[in-house]
C-alpha cells in the first residue's frame, strides 16, 4: 500500500482502542482540503513521540482533510453569529492547546477574540488585529510596504488609474484585484480603459496594481512563540491552481530571505507561519505584492525542505527549545502536486467521529 494509504490505515485503527489522554490538542479552522499540512503535523508529532489529538473543523463533512483528524466538529460558517461561540465550546470541551487558522476568513475574528481562548488554556497562531487588517486590506499592504521603504506595485482605486491613463501617467496591462480579496477570486489582468471599467462594474470593491513582469516567490516566515523571526523560506512559484501553488521550487535566496524577515519585523506579525508574495525582476530587484498572516496551501514544500514548522511549533507547545537554523534548509527541492481521494462508505469513514459543534454563549 503507498503512503497515503498507509495514513489513512493508522487513524482508522486509532479509533479502534482506548487511546491514552493526549499531551497536546491541536484543533485546525476551516481544515477543507488540507490534508497535507494536517499529515505533516501528525508526522511531526510522531518523530516527536508526542500523543498529540488532532481536530478539525468545517461546515460541512464531506471535507477531505476532515476524515483525517481524530475528531472533527461541523460549525457554522465563520460568519455566522454562533461561530465563535461554537469555537469556544470545542476549546473547552476538548481542552484544545492550539489553534490553527488554515484560510483568511476567520484572522480577523481569532485576534480580536485572542484573550477569550488564552483564558481557557488556548494558545492560537495568528497576529494581532492591527497586523491582521494591514494584511487584509491591499491599501493599507500598500501602504505600509512604501512607508517602510520595501518596493510594492504602484497601487490606486480605479477612478484614480482611469484619472493616471487620461493624463498619460499609468501604463497597461495593469492588475485588478479586491481590496478585501483572497486567493486569486476576483483578479484580473485588464489591458485598456475599456477593459477596466468592464471588470470593475464586477468586482466590488476593486483596485488597479501595476503589472508586475519577472520571477515570483512565495516565502515563509516562522515566527516563534517569542514573536522572533528563526526562518524564511523562498519558494519560486512555478504554476498556480486557483491561487494555491501547484508547482513550486525552493531557492535560497539571500536577499529574498533578508527583506522578507525585515517585513514581518516591522510589521509585528506571528507567532506561526507568515507568507509573503514578491517578484524578482531580471534586473534583481525585489517587489513585496502581499503578505498573509498564517500558514500557506504551499506550506508543505518548506516543510519537507527542512524548514518543519509543525515540529517547532509542536515542540514550543509542549515547553520545548526548537533548535532553528534561519537557512536550515535544502536548496532547489522542486513540488509537483497532484489530486488524491479519501474514500468513505455511504457517506462515512471508519476511524473519525464527526460532531456537531455546541454554541456555549459563556464567553
Amino acid at each position: 500500500m503507498g503512503r497515503a494509504g498507509t495514513a489513512e490505515m493508522v487513524v482508522a485503527e486509532q479509533g479502534d482502542r482506548d487511546p491514552a489522554p493526549p499531551e497536546a490538542v491541536v484543533l485546525f479552522t476551516c481544515i477543507g482540503r488540507r490534508v497535507a499540512l494536517l499529515r505533516c503535523f501528525q508526522e511531526a508529532a510522531r518523530r516527536l513521540q508526542l500523543a498529540v489529538s488532532f481536530c478539525g473543523t468545517d461546515t460541512t463533512r464531506l471535507s477531505p482533510a476532515l476524515q483525517l483528524c481524530d475528531r472533527a466538529f461541523l460549525v457554522e460558517p465563520t460568519t455566522h453569529v454562533r461561530y465563535l461561540d461554537q469555537l469556544l465550546s470545542i476549546v473547552r470541551d476538548h481542552a484544545v492547546s492550539l489553534l490553527v487558522p488554515t484560510v483568511d476568513l476567520d484572522l480577523d475574528l481569532l485576534a480580536r477574540h485572542k484573550p477569550q481562548f488564552e483564558e481557557v488554556g488556548c494558545r492560537v497562531l495568528v497576529s494581532d488585529p492591527d497586523a491582521i487588517d494591514t494584511c487584509r486590506d491591499k491599501r493599507r499592504t500598500f501602504g505600509f510596504l512604501r512607508k517602510n521603504g520595501f518596493r510594492t506595485p504602484r497601487t490606486m482605486s480605479v477612478r484614480m488609474a482611469l484619472a493616471a491613463d487620461r493624463r498619460g501617467e499609468w501604463t497597461w496591462p495593469c492588475f485588478l484585484k479586491r481590496w478585501d480579496g483572497s486567493g486569486s477570486r476576483d483578479n484580473a489582468v485588464v489591458h485598456d480603459p475599456g477593459e477596466l471599467r468592464f471588470f470593475a462594474r464586477r468586482i466590488p470593491n476593486a483596485l488597479c496594481q501595476e503589472f508586475l513582469d519577472g520571477t515570483e516567490y512565495t516565502c515563509d516566515a516562522y515566527v516563534d512563540f517569542e514573536m522572533q523571526v528563526r526562518c524564511v523560506v523562498p519558494r519560486r512559484r512555478i504554476e498556480v491552481r486557483s491561487g494555491e501553488v501547484s508547482k513550486g521550487q525552493v531557492v535560497k535566496h539571500p536577499q529574498i530571505m533578508d527583506q522578507a524577515r525585515r517585513v514581518v519585523e516591522l510589521l509585528g506579525a506571528g507567532p506561526g507561519v507568515i507568507t509573503l508574495q514578491l517578484f524578482l525582476t531580471s534586473a534583481g530587484s525585489l517587489t513585496f505584492t502581499e503578505i498573509n498572516p498564517r500558514l500557506g496551501g504551499g506550506a508543505p514544500l518548506s516543510i519537507r525542505a527542512g524548514a518543519d514548522f509543525p515540529r517547532w511549533i509542536l515542540e514550543e507547545l509542549t515547553g520545548r527549545c526548537p533548535d532553528i537554523d534561519f537557512d536550515g534548509f535544502t536548496d532547489g527541492l522542486m513540488m509537483l502536486r497532484y489530486d488524491a481521494e479519501v474514500w468513505l462508505q455511504d457517506g462515512d469513514r471508519k476511524g473519525t467521529k464527526i460532531e456537531a459543534a455546541r454554541a456555549d454563549r459563556r464567553r
